[in-house]
């Protein structure tokens, strides 16, 4: 089948190799321009995805890993096209904060309001004369501007605030900090109806050990797939009706705050998720093929899964968490991914490559080499499965010691919050 796989950031890239590897014939096209080398090599590219439309034909497959496309997926879907990522809808779920907490609400979840704002300055002005924690996110992908409060008295926003009005940061949304265990629930939808178990993960958004340093868009997660789940019941599952209206065809996930008694939707990704995607492809047992063509045909489809857990890390270079355009000079491109020894089979399937390029070289014993690109900074990224969340991590870490790449920074502590007391609190309270 042929596939024409489109990305705005590569947010899902390396599924691109997973379709590939199952006997597709692919084409890949990135939006983004420091991403555009990325998966040289390894993948074919186009620099005109809409031109190879008449290639892919309407028995191929088109795909869509990020927001920002669904009214172009809405009329491709229109014109005949096969196609799976999201609708206008789901972009708007997740681009527009306060709407997002609107649809929550209708659909009967407790919300606690979103604010947002042409800028920082404006945000400043409304939260000075109110007391409270309170969150900062910055609205267009830019992770490393959101900021989670942690003053009573709201001083440490109101500086982080200011500081974005020097700077002349816009579109930002304010919320008061919630409390409680953070955890988010995700499923595939085909228009119509859920398709597969219900996911279920934790995200780790600090570029540091616990937490610590700037939020970038994702440095872990751990996951798992469940048959069923209160969490879902009171929070996903609710959307139902409304994805329909807008037919969404794609994954989807709510991220929570809970305590014993109520649950908080903080936000809703409404594309593929990073590394979630990649944590997906080591659990599943159905082929992507299989299950993206049901979710764009609107078919059901008996999604086979592992049972145990799955973590996935974010291994990332120099400028990340910045964008390399705000810091000059510093570039990883050119340096060399390496191994400390070959790869098994299974270890490859659990190697996802976003910020790298294979090039023929043929000093190189092997004939090429890979090597770091200009990029946002993700590298690589790596999972590990295991019955247990421990032996996951064992799986997920021995990889990523086995991988050499200079500068290379992650985190160590994945899984850890969850093993060290969400677990027992999720399981007390029933929503897991």
């Amino acid at each position: 089948m042929n596939v024409l796989f489109v990305s705005g950031e590569l947010i899902a890239g390396d599924l691109a190799l997973q379709l590939q590897r199952e006997g597709n014939a692919l084409r890949l096209f990135i939006d983004c321009y420091s991403q555009r080398d990325c998966l040289n090599g390894y993948v074919p590219k186009t620099t005109n995805w809409e031109a190879e439309l008449d290639w892919v034909g309407k028995d191929g497959l088109i795909v869509f890993d990020d927001v920002g496309y669904g009214e172009t997926q809405d009329r491709l879907r229109r014109e005949g096209y096969r196609v799976v990522g999201g609708s206008a809808g789901g972009d708007r779920l997740e681009l527009d904060r306060a709407f997002a907490q609107q649809v929550f609400a209708d659909c009967g979840l407790r919300v606690e309001p979103v604010y947002t704002f042409a800028d920082a300055g404006e945000a400043l002005s409304f939260i000075s004369a109110k007391e409270g924690a309170w969150v900062v996110k910055q609205n267009d992908h830019q992770s490393h501007l959101n900021y989670v409060g942690v003053m009573d008295d709201g001083s440490d926003v109101r500086g982080v605030l200011a500081s974005y009005q020097r700077l002349g940061i816009c579109d930002i949304s304010v919320q008061r900090r919630l409390h409680g265990v953070e955890i988010a629930v995700g499923r595939y939808f085909n228009g119509q109806d859920w398709v597969g178990p219900l996911e279920i993960n934790q995200e780790h958004k600090g570029l540091l050990n616990c937490e610590l340093g700037p939020k970038t868009g994702e440095m872990g997660t751990l996951m798992w797939y469940s048959a069923s789940s209160r969490l879902f019941d009171a929070t996903l599952g609710r959307l139902r009706d409304h994805l329909r209206e807008v037919d969404f065809r794609g994954a989807i996930d709510i991220n929570c705050f809970v305590d014993r008694d109520t649950i908080h939707p903080i936000e809703a990704t409404a594309r593929f998720g990073c590394p979630s995607t990649y944590l997906q492809s080591a659990l599943h047992r159905t082929p992507w093929t299989e299950l993206l063509n049901a979710v764009a045909d609107g078919r059901h489809c008996d999604l086979k899964v592992r049972e145990g857990y799955a973590i996935g890390l974010t291994l990332a270079v120099p400028p990340f968490p910045y964008h390399a355009e705000q810091i000059t000079g510093v570039s990883s491109a050119g340096l060399p991914m390496l191994l400390r020894r070959p790869l098994t089979a299974d270890e490859t399937c659990h190697l996802h490559l976003e910020g790298v390029a294979l090039l023929q070289d043929s000093d190189n014993e092997g004939g090429n080499r890979t090597v770091l690109t200009h990029s946002l900074g993700y590298a690589v990224f790596v999972t590990g499965t295991g019955a247990t969340v421990e032996a996951a991590q064992q799986a997920a870490y021995a990889l990523a010691g086995n991988i050499v790449i200079p500068k290379v920074m992650y985190r160590t502590d994945i899984g850890n919050r969850f093993l060290r007391g969400d677990e027992m609190k999720l399981r007390e309270y029933g929503w897991i």
